[in-house]
């Protein structure tokens, strides 16, 4: 994990703001910190018949928009200040995308890999018991995150029915299709991404076709983005990346293929007729578009010098820290962050929970055009306030969704 505390760098991140659109200090006050935070134990029977108890979180950060959203991580390094900068995060989100929600985060301290399906069901629906008072359609709606899919979504939701006595598919989004799920959902991310770096690359003289693309991280997102690049722009994948290495091909790389390798080996590293590259060097790449789709704090003041890609579309949360953005936006690199750039699976949850309520399901080409609409809107209101406003994008990201979330809490009158 980083060095640095993720959620110190999302309260920094805040206070920039703060002072770029002179931000009322109370309403800056409720702002720096969560509404409120569960944590819960949860004791889960192991295949060997002993019980280990797991420590649960869930952080709802401001519903002043509507009811809270955001998914849920397992993961062995996850912590508190973790899932409080990543609901901080999904707050200025669904404010950017214009969506009627709140910002949240859940996370369980667990390694899945180590966890045979039976004991990763039972972690997934002790997890909705000891939640199940703080989250509901109209309260707070949990989708996946990182080392969490589907049949994870599939189970919470079937908990989440058994205890409320009747089928309640809205309680969580990210489902498979049969029970509820959204057309689209499943390359939602990596999708409204490139939806955004088609609207940067017009904005940076940069032609998609053929464009080189370096990805960091393997993962859902990694992946979606990678076989998307291709198909949909024709842009050239020379570089991907995981937690063990990575691969080069000044020729391009076959997404398919290398997804398909990395199912039967666990890892990217060693593609026939690749040159091995560190995540480092991926990141130093001569590249057009430049893709971190992993984890937090990848990109900082000591390598943001090094980065010559023309175009960086944060896929991953935080992945860049607030010193590396001054490194990056003096040296002209046209930041997509990270809560603009990966807000599609978000923005087809909220399609998902929309279709869940009037039980009428979009086909995907619907799903698809909505998705555009929504992230194009979103693009430009940043690209427009960082002009005006003299800032990079990040610090234009924020001040959209912030006077968005500030404009609400006044007129609920809590400020």
């Amino acid at each position: 994990m980083a060095n640095q505390n993720p959620f110190e760098i999302a309260q920094k991140q805040l206070d920039a703001c703060a002072e770029i659109i002179r931000l009322d200090p109370n309403a800056h006050a409720i702002l720096r910190v969560p509404m409120r935070e569960l944590h819960v134990s949860l004791p889960v029977r192991m295949d060997d018949g002993s019980v280990r108890v797991f420590q649960g979180f869930r952080v709802q950060y401001n519903d002043a928009r509507g009811p809270t959203k955001g998914g849920i991580r397992f993961h062995p390094d996850e912590t508190i200040d973790t899932v409080r900068a990543l609901a901080a995060w999904m707050t200025w989100k669904c404010a950017l995308l214009d969506l009627p929600l709140g910002g949240a985060k859940g996370g369980v301290i667990c390694d899945p890999k180590q966890m045979s399906k039976g004991e990763l069901e039972r972690l997934s629906r002790a997890y909705i018991q000891g939640e199940y008072q703080f989250i509901g359609p109209d309260k707070d709606i949990p989708a996946p995150d990182v080392y969490t899919n589907p049949q994870v979504m599939a189970w919470m939701m079937d908990e989440y029915s058994k205890i409320a006595g009747k089928n309640q598919f809205g309680v969580i989004t990210g489902k498979p299709l049969s029970m509820g799920g959204s057309a689209g959902r499943g390359d939602a991310t990596a999708r409204g991404g490139w939806y955004t770096v088609r609207e940067a690359a017009k904005e940076c003289g940069v032609d998609l076709k053929d464009a080189t693309v370096a990805i960091q991280g393997y993962g859902n997102a990694g992946y979606g983005a990678a076989c998307l690049g291709k198909a949909l722009f024709g842009s050239r994948i020379v570089a991907i990346s995981d937690s063990k290495g990575g691969i080069f091909s000044k020729e391009g790389l076959g997404p398919e293929a290398v997804g398909e390798h990395k199912a039967k080996t666990t890892s990217v590293i060693n593609f026939p007729d690749t040159k091995p590259i560190s995540n480092e060097e991926l990141l130093g790449l001569e590249v057009d578009i430049l893709m971190p789709a992993a984890l937090e704090s990848v990109i900082t003041e000591k390598n943001a010098p090094s980065i010559k890609a023309k175009i960086l579309a944060e896929l991953a949360n935080g992945p860049t820290t607030p010193e590396a953005d001054d490194i990056l936006y003096k040296n002209g690199v046209h930041v997509i962050p990270d809560f603009l750039c990966n807000a599609g699976g978000v923005t087809v949850s909220y399609f998902e929970m929309v279709q869940n309520f009037y039980m009428y399901y979009w086909e995907e080409k619907e799903v698809h055009e909505r998705l555009d609409r929504k992230m194009t809107i979103a693009y430009h209101s940043v690209l427009d306030a960082s002009k005006k406003y003299n800032v990079n994008m990040r610090q234009a990201a924020y001040v959209v969704a912030v006077e968005r979330v500030v404009e609400a809490m006044k007129l609920r009158g809590w400020v």
